[in-house]
């Protein structure tokens, strides 16, 4: 464990942020998960709405640096891709 003082508030730091890392990361896979199964299921509204839920909290967890862009943007391509594949 840490002696300085410095370095028990940075290791303090790491946790907080490793726990709300962890919760934006859930919540992104969960998201994800949904609008797979809306997919699956063929129904297209839903899978659109879900989609622009997903696009949302992606973009948020990229702009929090929770993922990178790159990555983000590719999770987003996709799933519109499996969306725009379901027939109307």
């Amino acid at each position: 464990m840490a002696n300085h003082k410095s370095a028990l508030k940075r290791a303090k730091q790491n946790l907080d942020r490793q726990m709300r890392n962890k919760s934006v990361k859930t919540r992104v896979k969960n998201i994800v998960k949904e609008v797979r199964s809306a997919a699956d299921e063929t129904s297209r509204d839903l899978a659109v709405k879900k989609l622009d839920t997903a696009r949302s909290v992606i973009d948020k967890a990229a702009k929090k640096g929770v993922i990178h862009k790159k990555t983000a943007a590719r999770k987003i391509s996709r799933l519109s891709k499996l969306v725009n594949t379901i027939p109307a």
